[in-house]
């Protein structure tokens, strides 16, 4: 029988092909992270990083969303737990991020509904994005006074900075078709058709050299945004730890509970 994980905030499976399907399955929310998709997520990286013979791995949301961001209230409780543990959490964050980035073997993402904030990191991490007509994008984190700053790397890569330095800094909304024409998605069909056009995806992948494939995306990610060294990271990861607690922060996330305007 094949390993695979049926219950709780990520599930996977793996197929007679070898190709995993991770489900982010907080549907309730949205599929907002907190810490238990984090661990989720992390937790089965490594178990699929144990299957020998895999050969890709197609990422899905649960219900009318692939992934809202971060759980606001979480991130609130967060704020007001000591800095240690702001450091923590988001180096967890960025740690699911960053391994899901390196990934030896191809990712693929479909995306439906909402994807937001760290959302988008998930998906700019991913070789191949494929979104619904619905879908919505933003990297919002600047609406409630945090920052994007451990996702920065990936997005530079998948859209290039002079399209992070819009949508980064105005945390607007927008569609599939912009997704698409600014490098975050490689493709849109409708949203009936998603599921079809990740497997055509996951045959043209399984088609190639499986050790080709693994070397051509090494060879990738070594000139890329996201290659970043340990200090780097460390970096990102405290200055992400450190805006969640600021005062802006605090403001941004009052208003969101109270839903009204922040007061900057």
């Amino acid at each position: 029988m094949s390993p695979s994980q049926t219950s709780g905030p990520v599930l996977w499976s793996v197929d007679e092909r070898a190709v995993a399907r991770l489900v982010l399955n907080r549907p309730q929310v949205n599929n907002a992270y907190d810490g238990a998709l984090i661990d989720g997520l992390l937790a089965a990286l490594d178990a699929l990083a144990q299957v020998e013979t895999l050969r890709a791995v197609v990422i899905t949301g649960n219900g009318r969303h692939f992934q809202a961001g971060a759980d606001l209230g979480w991130i609130d409780a967060v704020r007001q737990a000591s800095g240690e543990e702001n450091v923590r959490v988001s180096r967890a964050t960025a740690l699911a991020v960053r391994r899901l980035n390196a990934a030896p073997v191809p990712t693929v993402a479909l995306v439906q509904g909402g994807c937001f904030g760290g959302g988008t990191g998930i998906i700019a991490a991913c070789d191949v994005v494929i979104a619904a007509d619905d879908a919505m994008f933003s990297i919002a984190e600047v609406r409630w006074g945090l920052t994007a700053a451990i996702i920065i790397p990936q997005l530079s890569d998948a859209i290039g900075m002079r399209q992070v330095r819009r949508y980064a800094l105005t945390g607007e909304r927008f569609g599939a078709a912009e997704a698409r024409r600014i490098g975050l998605v490689h493709e849109v069909v409708p949203a009936a058709k998603l599921a079809d056009a990740g497997e055509r995806m996951v045959e043209h992948l399984l088609a190639n050299g499986p050790e080709a494939i693994r070397q051509t995306k090494a060879h990738a990610l070594a000139s890329a945004w996201g290659d970043i060294d340990d200090a780097a990271f460390d970096q990102l990861v405290n200055a992400h730890a450190a805006k969640r607690r600021s005062a802006e922060a605090a403001e941004g996330l009052a208003s969101f509970a109270e839903k009204r305007a922040a007061r900057w």
